[in-house]
């Protein structure tokens, strides 16, 4: 049973399935992490872009992501767009690289100066960010933290973020059989990719059960690992968690999709595109199927994904993948003027055309990954590295625990 302070639910709330966009601009990139100067990225054109241009209607960001919330914030703000069209998830408790604090003040103070830097009254969606760091007990007391600012309505929604799949699914658990109320949302990232789908049948099925609303998938690209550059030849290569034979497996792959005819023929530049079409295909069947799934599009049913961008043309080259997704489904998406104006092609298939056309680049795309790119992952297939690492300790020091978050 939910002690007797927990705070309830309010009423007013919708179910989050039925307000989550099915794809969210995540801002991960929006750091020194991924580029070297994120003041210099084109960060505005970024937002704007997916808002006004090409309709994306969801950010997903951290202040852990160094300046990306700040970024973020004065890009939307510099839209024009009313604040109630777009839909803003952030994270807390992550202070850096090895220190966490998920006190209950430290994650309110958290929440309240994200606010600040987003330049909004408040937040759809937080979630606890890399709970796997911590014990279950310290998730109790963030998600509890979390869920007093929803009462007093500068968030809406409360959620877990995290990389091992099956201890998001435990602690949904727990939290669930503690509180008597569940998470509305689980972000996974990095488990349902080309190269790594453990997301997909145990953990999501546990989480369904556990009464989670929404699982989103994030970093389709499990943090630049699956693209042609590889994480060995940009800022990655001073903190990402891979090993190097992982790597060497995952520059394989980028060479095999190089020199295949088949993503050439499709259009597609690499295995960035590869990787990005097969996992959106996937998590939007795969989430209807486990019955935990956003709704969108005139109420059709479909997996919400997560994804990041450092330029325009990248963004662009996404979205032309994740609507031919939609025509793969079926789902009406009224994008033709917006695809004209990114290829500038002419006209594009209609009706029961565009449904078979998309529906045989899903196939192809499909056919390609089990064929040709598994077989060069051989055993690093669904392999997934320890988080956290066997050994580590939190090392937030006193001095950091009262300016976190600031």
């Amino acid at each position: 049973m939910p002690a007797v302070d927990e705070p309830p639910r309010p009423t007013h709330l919708a179910p989050l399935a039925t307000v989550l966009p099915p794809l969210l601009l995540g801002t991960a990139t929006f750091n020194t992490q991924y580029v070297d100067n994120p003041i210099t990225m084109p960060y505005r054109g970024i937002v704007r872009r997916a808002l006004v241009d090409l309709g994306v209607n969801g950010f997903d960001t951290s202040p852990y992501y160094g300046p990306s919330e700040s970024l973020l914030g004065e890009a939307l703000e510099a839209t024009g767009v009313e604040r109630s069209r777009y839909f803003l998830e952030t994270k807390a408790g992550r202070v850096h690289g090895t220190g966490f604090d998920y006190s209950a003040p430290a994650i309110q103070a958290s929440v309240r100066h994200s606010l600040q830097r987003l330049r909004t009254p408040y937040v759809d969606l937080v979630y606890a960010h890399d709970a796997e760091f911590m014990a279950p007990a310290d998730v109790l007391t963030a998600v509890r933290a979390l869920r007093a600012l929803r009462a007093e309505g500068i968030l809406r929604y409360v959620g877990i973020s995290g990389f091992p799949v099956d201890v998001l699914a435990s602690l949904a658990e727990h939290i669930l059989a503690v509180t008597g109320e569940p998470v509305d949302a689980v972000l996974s990232y990095g488990h349902c990719t080309v190269q790594n789908t453990r997301l997909l049948g145990d953990p999501v099925h546990r989480m369904h059960r556990a009464g989670v609303d929404v699982v989103l998938n994030a970093s389709l690209l499990n943090m630049g690992l699956l693209t042609t550059r590889g994480v060995d030849n940009g800022p990655q290569a001073k903190w990402h968690p891979s090993p190097p034979a992982l790597r060497d497996v995952c520059a394989v792959a980028a060479r095999v999709c190089k020199q295949d005819p088949l993503p050439a023929s499709l259009g597609m530049k690499g295995i960035e595109q590869v990787a990005l079409r097969y996992a959106l295909d996937v998590w939007a069947r795969e989430a209807v199927a486990t019955r935990v799934a956003t709704t969108a599009f005139d109420g059709v049913s479909i997996g919400s994904s997560v994804l990041g961008v450092t330029s325009e043309a990248e963004l662009d080259e996404t979205m032309i993948e994740w609507w031919s997704v939609l025509d793969g489904l079926g789902i009406a998406h009224g994008s033709l003027e917006r695809l004209q104006k990114i290829t500038g092609f002419g006209s594009e298939p209609d009706g029961p055309a565009k449904t078979e056309a998309g529906a045989a680049r899903t196939a192809a795309i499909k056919a390609f990954v089990e064929e040709k790119l598994w077989p060069v992952f051989g055993t690093f297939k669904d392999f997934a590295w320890a988080s956290p690492e066997e050994g580590w300790v939190n090392q937030l020091k006193p001095i950091e625990a009262s300016t976190a978050n600031l």
